[in-house]
């Protein structure tokens, strides 16, 4: 009897079905440094305790993408390690700043099944959630995958889109315990633009560029224990090169983002997102942001900020993300729609 796994294929998929991924993860400030050291963050945050302590933390969490990245890596050999591609993200919510020592599970439910017309693979629909060692949600979402068929000629399944909001209600945002931007320290921060100094409509270039290494990619993979194929074997692909992470992607532009929003301190909302174009190492990554909305919270000096994040490769038109046919210009790749908290 085989003692390996082959993954999951298309046909493996049933509506309904609950997967409890392996393997728990451990967080420490090792992970901490080694994201900061990938990718040029410094949102203030995350980066002091006593800037966290004078916010009303008890100290600085993990980045948020790092919670990402972890329950997302946790899911990758159940759902997408015969994938072809990542192909969104919806309602999802970070629902508990995570610290050092916390240890992180996911479990994903089947919610959706699609098959293509050429009947070679079919885009499947899962909602993660990622636990802490309390069995506490700390995020949640929703992501649809392309995965291949083992079998071409397995039927087809009934086909479930799920109904997906469009964008998370700013009123079912968590705004973690505590946090009060009453005393914000601006100066420390790094810029001096608040909640009410943005406009909906407005653009910002974020001027950066980083280009991406195999190298830098390579170690973002497996520090997340992402096993999926395309990003490690150049065999897989038939242009022999290994795709880059999305999530790398996501992580650079957020960092990069950094240059006009440096006060957008939390995630708390992704209200969908799409890789609209491959990335390979070599490729230049830089970012813009459209401000596409803005709401008051609860907490003392803290209002929501709702951004649509745009990667591009250099020398793409600024701001500029579908052509004519409505389809994503080809140096467009990362649309990430999300909310973040900022100082009033």
């Amino acid at each position: 009897m085989a003692k390996t796994n082959a993954g999951n294929f298309f046909e493996d998929y049933k509506i309904g079905q609950v997967i409890k991924h392996a393997v728990p993860r451990t967080v420490s400030g090792g992970e901490r440094a080694m994201y900061h050291a990938l990718y040029p963050a410094r949102h203030a945050l995350y980066s002091s305790d006593e800037f966290a302590r004078a916010s009303g933390l008890p100290a600085s969490p993990m980045d948020d993408l790092i919670t990402f990245h972890t329950v997302f890596g946790k899911t990758v050999p159940d759902v997408s390690l015969n994938a072809v591609a990542n192909l969104g993200y919806g309602e999802g919510k970070f629902l508990k700043p995570i610290y050092p020592g916390d240890t992180l599970r996911s479990e994903s439910e089947v919610i959706g099944l699609k098959q293509n017309s050429n009947g070679k693979s079919g885009v499947v629909y899962v909602r993660t959630r990622g636990l802490n060692q309390n069995d506490e949600a700390v995020l949640e979402y929703v992501r649809w995958v392309m995965v291949r068929k083992r079998d071409l000629d397995a039927p087809a399944p009934e086909t479930v889109l799920p109904d997906l909001a469009k964008v998370v209600d700013p009123a079912d945002l968590v705004i973690p315990e505590g946090l009060d931007f009453t005393n914000y320290d601006f100066d420390l921060a790094g810029e001096s633009h608040r909640w009410g100094d943005y406009e909906v409509g407005e653009t910002i270039d974020h001027v950066d560029g980083v280009t991406i290494e195999e190298a830098e990619h390579m170690i973002a993979t497996r520090l997340w224990q992402n096993t999926a194929k395309v990003h490690f074997d150049a065999t897989f692909r038939p242009d022999g090169q290994r795709l880059i992470y999305g999530g790398h992607v996501i992580s650079m532009a957020r960092a990069l983002s950094f240059n006009g929003l440096a006060n957008a301190q939390m995630i708390v909302g992704l209200n969908g997102g799409a890789h609209a174009n491959p990335c390979f190492s070599g490729d230049t990554v830089k970012a813009w942001t459209e401000v596409l909305d803005k709401a008051e919270t609860s907490a003392p000096g803290v209002g929501a900020v709702r951004l649509r994040l745009v990667a591009t490769k250099a020398g793409a038109e600024p701001f500029a993300l579908k052509g004519e046919d409505g389809k994503y210009l080809p140096d467009v790749l990362l649309d990430l729609d999300y909310w973040a908290l900022m100082p009033l």
